[in-house]
């Protein structure tokens, strides 16, 4: 991952976001970022340690996707889903409904 490439964790301890808050935050982050963002998904046993915060010194920002607790391969569909989500928001495609 390049140093300059926002990295958003997948985490229960993250800020939860609603889909258009969601694509606001990613298309941000983007625009920021270089048209770069890498999203960090745990596996079984959770984060890797390099990526787990560690009190206030959170070196990436996190993210939940629910309070409930899903499969890693799970999460990577819901988080698949809730991108192309953002961007349809951003498009105007009509898509979401609120």
């Amino acid at each position: 991952m390049r140093e300059s490439c926002p990295v958003v964790c997948l985490d229960d301890t993250g800020k939860m976001h609603d889909s258009p808050s969601f694509s606001s935050y990613c298309f941000n982050k983007l625009e920021s970022g270089g048209a770069r963002l890498a999203f960090v998904i745990g596996g079984a046993e959770g984060l890797p340690e390099e990526f787990q915060p560690h009190g206030d010194r959170r070196r990436f920002e996190y993210f939940s996707l629910s309070s409930l607790t899903f499969t890693h391969q799970m999460a990577r569909v819901l988080l698949a889903e809730q991108i192309y989500r953002a961007s349809e928001i951003r498009r105007g495609s009509g898509y979401h409904k609120d």
